[in-house]
């Protein structure tokens, strides 16, 4: 079964700013895996020394020192940070797009762009970068020439998020399921950050890890190769849902600032597109690996949170989340589904229970989805009834724009 998060399939993205905005640690052992050696700590200036000699800030360094920043993916073809701001009523901390890489000059433009809203907001930016041509591409220079461009936006005052080809676990991507090739275009990637964008983080994001190995995707790793071979965990000769869904793709607490992962509500049971209200304490138990309901069960996925967040002391992203809801499908209505799902993400628990959750973004977005060959609203302010209940919901430990509250 694959569970994936939604992703924008064009990016047109609008220069044009509205009017009226508001505005028990561990480390990573020898090999790169999580060990019991622990180090550092979540800090936002706290320089270390690059191999270069060049000051930057130590891993973690963008996560707040209190609460959670707030953060959105919106429809940039048909919507500005300005306009949700206003609908809000507040700029969001964080503002996630996409590019593919090595970027094309238009997308070198819809970035740049994508910047620049970011930029009068006072939003910092999650950038998704998806080595489309594969991970070839992802060499030395290719990967100075992304971190030249970042440490200019940082210049501007804009801070990066860089999600590296997400969900390298899935079976749907031109780089998933190749672990080793994997690990090594991330390290590149990271060095190149790290010697040259000071306000550049690397973010670490796999897909959630029910239903691994996402059998019959096109990019399914073949059964008797060396990357089924790395992903076969527990050494029975196959991969299953047994083997640990992460492990083989991590690429070492020295190259990675945040690890983050998506967390949808899907519905409850595959295939998805029935209005469902989310089972309680789903949102939770898909972070820490403690589903078991309708979907299955799904015990033997790692807890995410602790073994990456708490383990290895990064902050952890929520990178989008939402709840479906299909207009024409009839079954639950939408402000009982979304209602449900918000109040789990913003549930006081959460700030106390994860003091290493740093982000939480919600996905913004009315489009078609191919998992459920329909049109899914995933969006909480577009309808003034939604937008007036998920207001009313928002806690005071989020943080904003410029660390409003």
């Amino acid at each position: 079964m694959q569970i994936r998060a939604p992703r924008p399939l064009a990016l047109l993205l609008m220069l044009c700013l509205g009017a009226g905005a508001a505005a028990a640690p561990a480390a990573a052992g020898t090999d790169g895996r999580p060990s019991d050696a622990s180090e550092g700590s979540v800090s936002a200036e706290r320089p270390v020394e690059t191999q270069r000699g060049k000051a930057r800030p130590a891993r973690g360094f963008l996560a707040p020192r209190s609460g959670v920043l707030f953060g959105v993916s919106i429809d940039w073809g048909n919507d500005t940070l300005a306009a949700y701001a206003e609908r809000l009523g507040r700029a969001p901390a964080v503002a996630v797009t996409f590019t593919g890489f090595p970027m094309s000059s238009q997308e070198e433009m819809w970035l740049d762009q994508a910047v620049e809203q970011a930029r009068a907001a006072g939003s910092e930016l999650l950038l998704t970068v998806e080595p489309f041509t594969g991970l070839d591409a992802v060499t030395k220079a290719n990967s100075r020439a992304l971190a030249t461009r970042l440490a200019g936006y940082n210049r501007q005052g804009v801070d990066v998020y860089l999600r590296f080809a997400h969900e390298m676990n899935g079976s749907w991507y031109p780089w998933a399921q190749k672990p080793d090739d994997y690990v090594d275009a991330f390290r590149r990637m990271a060095t190149a950050v790290h010697a040259t964008a000071p306000r550049t983080a690397m973010m670490w994001a796999p897909n959630y890890g029910g239903g691994y190995p996402f059998a019959g995707g096109v990019h399914q790793a073949p059964a008797g190769r060396a990357d089924a071979e790395a992903m076969d965990t527990d050494g029975d000769g196959t991969v299953t849902g047994e083997d640990d869904p992460y492990r083989p793709y991590w690429p070492g607490r020295k190259h990675v600032d945040w690890v983050g992962m998506s967390v949808y509500h899907w519905g409850a049971v595959y295939p998805w597109g029935e209005n469902e209200v989310p089972e309680d304490g789903k949102y939770v138990d898909l972070l820490r690996g403690t589903y078991d309901g309708a979907a299955g069960d799904e015990l033997a996925v790692p807890d995410f949170y602790r073994e990456y967040g708490e383990r290895m002391r990064l902050p952890v992203a929520v990178t989008e989340t939402a709840a479906l809801y299909v207009p024409d499908a009839g079954g639950a209505d939408e402000r009982a589904i979304k209602s449900a799902w918000w109040d789990q993400v913003l549930a006081a628990t959460n700030a106390r229970t994860m003091p290493w959750l740093k982000m939480v973004n919600w996905f913004e977005w009315a489009k078609f989805e191919p998992e459920v060959d329909g049109r899914v609203d995933w969006t909480v302010t577009t309808t003034p009834e939604i937008a007036e209940g998920f207001v009313a919901a928002l806690p005071r430990w989020l943080r904003y724009a410029g660390g409003a509250r």
